[in-house]
């Protein structure tokens, strides 16, 4: 049974390696594996690689040892290696903090029955701001500072449950955001404060602010904070957001719309006024368009969930997005801003925390396709810490408020064949495959402004080697790295150097990052 899933596993990804946004071109002209660079074929800018706070980080930040919490930041966001060259860390360049909207307060009054998934909120019940909230979670948003990360997005879940209908931080309502028109003034101010008082106090200026999350779903069972809303919804308080900001002066862009899955980008699929993004708010025949607002950022956010099976649906709405975004305003940038495993298929379940390859080699695969079919510029997790048995983490944690064990996962190092190597401002350029050995492999690359360095990462999906030799167009000296991720316990992105370009190898079922640097 093992053995006939293993199969299976590398068949369909094998149908995933040819795609028409980064071919990876089959080409004939000899026995011989080979990988070609292509410098001067260029695709989109890369903007980093990220996750997001919630939830575990404000118990870990707040409560946890000191040794704990930082080795836990360690290994999301430090760019430093250890004595024998290998990384410390995946060295995340994108951070999303939850702005809570005040379940943690109310308790089992919230009737959200797991504490973990509630969230402290800085304005009170009463109308004051308590900026000694989200302790937790600011302390992580400072350990990201501190090691470099680039780039800070704050995005909320629910309204504050001072201005929600319901006084809930989730739904009662299943197409309408849990909202009252009569606060949404209050609402933005409330954003704007928050972004205000990190910028001044904490030194740290948000990038870009996400008002709403996955607005198709309903959010009318209380398993965390959440809230629908309808695209007229999400356009008013966005403009009355983007005239709050510019009042303000505070630099922030708004991020939208965060749909839950990728095809309400390009279609109105089951959700009636809450589909057909690109074109909903960056079409200027729609009522609802942002497009001309300065402070909307020029892209469109969404999540992965649930397009990622079988090989030909991956494939196809992802192909779906990059088209439908080329049509409304090829100028727009698309983020892939959320993803874990949910979905339950023939391959792989969410459920049940695995902390080896084979659920690494699955979100391998779709980062490569968000990467190369959708042309995402900008990729990220959901949660960084996980307390849960269940494929939703990088880095996880026993589930206990003041202690406990760090478990690293395989997951997490994939990522970093990635985020440790892409940096923001590098980007996507062609590769060319000639695989005559047949292997299951996907390749992408990238390159710095000039040149110095180009970056290229392979996943083999096979049960046996990839040998290969790498072809580089009009460029001829470099030094050659590699960093391996593997079944191997030892393997997380570990260093191998002095590479020769005419016989380099991707081990079975692994991911490596090859770093070539230009010689002086």
């Amino acid at each position: 049974m093992i053995k006939i899933s293993i199969i299976l596993f590398h068949l369909l990804f094998a149908a995933c390696n040819e795609n028409p946004v980064d071919n990876n071109n089959q080409s004939p002209e000899n026995n011989t594996n080979s990988i070609t660079l292509l410098p001067e074929e260029e695709y989109q800018l890369i903007h980093g690689f990220g996750a997001s706070d919630a939830w575990s980080c404000q118990f870990v930040g707040k409560n946890w040892p000191e040794n704990k919490k930082n080795q836990i930041a360690d290994l999301l966001f430090s760019k430093e290696n250890d004595s024998n060259g290998n990384p410390k860390g995946i060295g995340l360049s994108v951070w999303r903090f939850n702005i809570g909207g005040g379940s943690a307060e109310q308790g089992a009054e919230s009737d959200i029955t797991d504490k973990w998934r509630r969230a402290e909120c800085f304005l009170g019940t009463d109308g004051q701001l308590d900026w000694t909230k989200q302790h937790g979670q600011s302390w992580f948003l400072k350990a990201a500072k501190e090691r470099g990360v680039e780039t800070f997005i704050a995005f909320l879940n629910s309204p504050p449950v001072a201005f929600s209908k319901n006084g809930k931080a989730y739904s009662s309502s299943p197409d309408s955001y849990n909202l009252s028109p009569n606060n949404y003034s209050k609402h933005v101010n409330f954003i704007a404060d928050v972004l205000t008082h990190f910028k001044n106090e904490k030194g740290i200026e948000f990038n870009y602010i996400s008002p709403f999350n996955e607005p198709q779903w309903d959010w009318m069972k209380p398993t965390q904070e959440g809230s629908p809303a309808k695209n007229a919804e999400i356009a008013s308080i966005s403009r009355l957001l983007n005239n709050e900001l510019g009042k303000r002066n505070i630099l922030t862009k708004i991020e939208i719309p965060e749909t839950a899955q990728i095809n309400y980008l390009f279609e109105t699929g089951n959700k009636a006024n809450r589909g057909d993004q690109v074109y909903a708010f960056f079409n200027s025949d729609s009522d609802n368009f942002l497009g001309n607002l300065p402070h909307v950022a020029r892209k469109v956010a969404a999540h992965s969930y649930f397009t990622t099976w079988d090989s030909n649906k991956m494939k196809e709405t992802r192909e779906k997005v990059h088209q439908k975004i080329n049509e409304i305003d090829s100028g727009l940038e698309y983020w892939m801003t959320e993803y874990c495993i949910l979905e339950n298929n023939e391959e792989i379940k969410g459920n049940g925390r695995d902390l080896g390859m084979k659920p690494a080699l699955y979100v391998a695969r779709v980062i490569h396709a968000d990467l190369t079919i959708a042309n995402a510029s900008s990729w990220q997790w959901w949660l960084a810490v996980s307390p849960y048995d269940y494929k939703d983490g990088l880095v996880y944690i026993d589930k206990n408020e003041t202690d406990g064990k760090i478990y690293d996962s395989k997951i997490l190092w994939v990522l970093g064949n990635y985020s440790r190597f892409i940096r923001p401002g590098m980007r996507r350029i062609e590769t060319q495959i000639n695989n005559q050995t047949g292997r299951s492999i996907n390749c992408s690359a990238y390159k710095t402004e000039n040149e110095s360095e180009l970056v290229f990462v392979i996943t083999n999906y096979d049960s046996n080697d990839f040998e290969f030799e790498l072809k580089i167009e009009n460029i001829e000296n470099y030094t050659i790295k590699s960093y391996i991720t593997s079944f191997k316990t030892s393997d997380n992105l570990s260093l191998s150097q002095d590479l020769i370009k005419e016989n380099l190898t991707c081990p079975a079922s692994s991911v490596v990052t090859f770093v070539l640097k230009k010689k002086n």
